[in-house]
């Protein structure tokens, strides 16, 4: 393999690599889940917010997520921090 290959499948894999990275859940919180707000809680406050849940679920990376909808009809998935419940990541479709 020359070298600009090699430069090539490295500079490849390096890309892909930022893409998958992007694709993933954020990481909301290293406390322990005794510190967070407790599920049924936490979706009370996301619903006085205004969103309607579809779903509302814990991730691996330390995040309550959401996939549902606005207060006018909007998707959404959001991304909370659970021992505040701040959104950290926010995608609202158009």
């Amino acid at each position: 393999m020359s070298l600009s290959t090699l430069s090539r499948s490295l500079l490849a894999v390096a890309a892909l690599g930022t893409a998958f990275s992007a694709m993933a859940d954020p990481t909301c919180t290293k406390e322990p889940e005794s510190n967070w707000m407790s599920m049924d809680d936490a979706k009370a406050q996301v619903e006085a917010m205004g969103y309607k849940i579809k779903v509302f679920k814990k991730t691996d990376t330390g995040c309550y997520e959401l996939y549902g909808h606005t207060s006018d009809g909007k998707r959404a998935e959001i991304y909370f921090d659970p021992t505040n419940m701040k959104k950290v990541k926010e995608e609202i479709d158009d």
